[in-house]
């Protein structure tokens, strides 16, 4: 008895700790909207050629480095970045890392005194401290941003890892969508990252040689950070602004009720509804919380596939012809209304035919998931359905 007693008072402890800090960061919600701005996008959906890329650019850096992730392995493919970042750091670059503390909680303290030691300026985001200990553990930065000069940026799904590169045969093929911006939108890029810097360092970055001059590209986007709460607003603005299709790509589907309400809503106006989302699961319990969703929508005419290729990440929407998102917003409720966003909107239809391109690709290589299937499942399945929707918010 004591020691169930004992259990009850921890639990509800931590209930109570997590319900005060939401009641806190809800009066501190955040979202900043940067203005539209023009520049040149490259669009990568593989692993390979992206840090092909991304290290070539990092390697020719000659004033500052700048790398926000949210997660970071200690595997071959990291030992590689790292290397690079000491070599940068070593040749006097200025090189900043910041990870989150949850996302690349495995990082040995060995490795990064080695980084500090050459040079390397290290921090941890959103490092869990009290008040409200267990509520700061579950936020997350989930941003992956990079800034190199002032004049290359990258935004998008991928992390650092062996995974992210189709290395791990527990996936396979990674499938993600990031980003390489060259114009004036890297400035925000730059700003984002100095915000985040600050908060987790209480130290600011504001010398201009991080803002150098920046000409206007040919992609008309815009970035727009969200720290919970306000994203889910700005998702069903875009679901409601959908005329003929809409496209949704994300690795979990945990949908908001306003957000699934909106859903339907575009689905009862004609709207098609197409929702791409991974066969596996890397997370336990994720897969089986969207099951309920999946069932509404499939009664209402939307169409689901789950990608059987490798592991789908992405994180997209696509709106007519007109707009895309891509960015490191999950279409769930930790996203919406937990997790330090990022996302990037772009206005250009030869780039929305490009990224619909790529969807069209990834949809010849995934199963549509029927309401006959949804009705065979096991009595297994659906009790860890029962779980999954009981924890759906933590997921």
């Amino acid at each position: 008895m004591i020691v169930l007693f004992v259990i009850v008072i921890i639990l509800a402890l931590i209930y109570l700790d997590d319900k005060l800090g939401e009641y806190f960061y809800k009066k501190k919600k955040e979202k900043i909207v940067y203005p539209e701005r023009q520049s040149d996008l490259s669009f990568f959906i593989n692993g390979t050629h992206l840090f092909a890329d991304y290290f070539a650019e990092i390697r020719k850096a000659t004033h500052h480095i700048h790398i926000l992730f949210y997660i970071v392995k200690t595997d071959e493919i990291s030992q590689q970045f790292f290397q690079l970042l000491k070599q940068k750091a070593e040749e006097g670059v200025r090189v900043r890392l910041l990870v989150d503390w949850v996302g690349s909680f495995g990082l040995p303290k060995k490795l990064i005194r080695s980084l500090k030691e050459s040079g390397i300026e290290f921090a941890y985001a959103h490092k869990p401290r009290f008040p409200f200990f267990f509520y700061r553990l579950n936020r997350r930065n989930h941003r992956k941003i990079t800034v190199i000069d002032g004049k290359i940026g990258y935004i998008g799904g991928f992390n650092i890892g062996k995974e992210y590169v189709g290395q791990d045969p527990k996936f396979g093929e990674w499938r993600d969508y990031h980003l390489k911006i060259v114009g004036e939108g890297v400035g925000d890029l730059q700003m984002q990252f100095c915000r985040d810097w600050k908060e987790a360092t209480n130290t600011s970055i504001v010398e201009d040689q991080y803002f150098p001059p920046l000409q206007k590209g040919t992609v008309s986007h815009q970035f727009v950070a969200t720290n919970g709460y306000l994203l889910e607003q700005q998702f069903i603005d875009f679901i409601r602004q959908a005329k003929k299709e809409l496209i949704i790509g994300s690795p979990y589907f945990i949908p908001s009720s306003a957000v699934m309400n909106a859903l339907l809503d575009a689905l009862s106006r004609g709207v098609k509804v197409t929702i791409l989302v991974p066969l596996k699961a890397d997370h336990l319990f994720v897969k089986e919380a969207a099951y309920p969703y999946f069932y509404r929508l499939l009664k209402a005419g939307a169409h689901i596939y789950r990608f059987y290729q490798g592991f789908y990440h992405a994180k997209t929407m696509v709106i007519d012809e007109d707009c895309c998102d891509i960015g490191t917003t999950n279409f769930d409720k930790r996203s919406f209304f937990l997790n330090s966003e990022i996302n990037c909107y772009i206005y250009d239809r030869n780039f929305v035919q490009q990224v619909k391109e790529a969807i069209r690709h990834d949809l010849a290589r995934s199963e549509p998931l029927t309401l006959d299937f949804w009705k065979k499942r096991t009595l297994w399945q659906r009790g860890k359905e029962s779980i999954s929707t009981l924890l759906s918010a933590w997921l």
